[in-house]
């Protein structure tokens, strides 16, 4: 097809082919970039996002951002209002309970997964993870406790034989990210998870999935908790 337009347009569908490729990869860059300052809450709720701003940050025209803009209000993540602006959106509170039952479906089925096979490469992997959390606490390095504390749920799901739950899993819980950015500060919290995932961790090596899974409804139920406690200190990140 696309060379039959060529051929039409005298050769003049590749470049248009070419700049659009460019404008789709433009777009997920700055969607990619402004989703983690996002869910790191370097953005946080209420932040406007202007456009023109963006794009001269980026040095591109203001199509690639207005999509990645509205790929991340097709996520719950900004509010466009007409005539008024774009914002990050607040956390909506009444979305974290079914988040939360989500991880629980799918983590509760990769981590018995995981037990039923990891053998003692697959629990090195989670053992390299959990010091370096270890590591990152000592140092009160929270973005970098977070993102490892991610790679531990990731390679679960990559020891269980199915790596794509996880992929679901990162869309379906961008809320309860930046609700938990909000708890790790917290004094004690970043030790507490790290004992979390080393119960977690003991189960799969014993390879015991009844324990495994119990471990981890105990380690996800642990936000809902935290979730009114957050809304008392931070009224203006969350919507109800």
């Amino acid at each position: 097809m696309l060379k039959r337009i060529e051929e039409k347009r005298g050769g003049r569908a590749r470049p248009q082919a070419a700049r659009a490729v460019r404008r789709v990869t433009t777009a997920s860059a700055i969607h990619e970039h402004l989703l983690g300052e996002i869910l790191s809450l370097q953005l946080p709720p209420g932040t406007a996002l202007q456009e023109k701003l963006i794009a001269e940050q980026f040095g591109v025209s203001r199509t690639p951002v207005r999509e990645a803009i509205i790929r991340l209000a097709e996520a719950g993540l900004v509010d466009i209002f007409p005539q008024s602006g774009t914002f990050v959106s607040r956390v909506p509170v009444n979305a974290i309970p079914e988040a939360v039952m989500i991880r629980k479906a799918l983590e509760g089925a990769t981590v018995e997964a995981a037990a039923e096979i990891a053998g003692e490469n697959e629990v090195r992997r989670l053992d390299v993870i959990i010091a370096r959390q270890r590591a990152l606490a000592g140092l009160g390095d929270t973005g970098a406790f977070h993102e490892a504390d991610e790679a531990f749920h990731e390679v679960i799901a990559d020891i269980s034989g199915h790596p794509g739950i996880w992929k679901l899993l990162k869309q379906a819980k961008v809320q309860i990210d930046r609700a938990r950015r909000l708890t790790l500060p917290v004094l004690g919290r970043m030790e507490w998870v790290i004992g979390e995932h080393a119960i977690i961790r003991d189960a799969i090596a014993a390879r015991d999935p009844a324990a495994a899974r119990a471990a981890m409804m105990i380690h996800l139920s642990a936000v809902i908790p935290d979730i009114g406690l957050l809304v008392e200190q931070y009224p203006d990140y969350f919507a109800s």
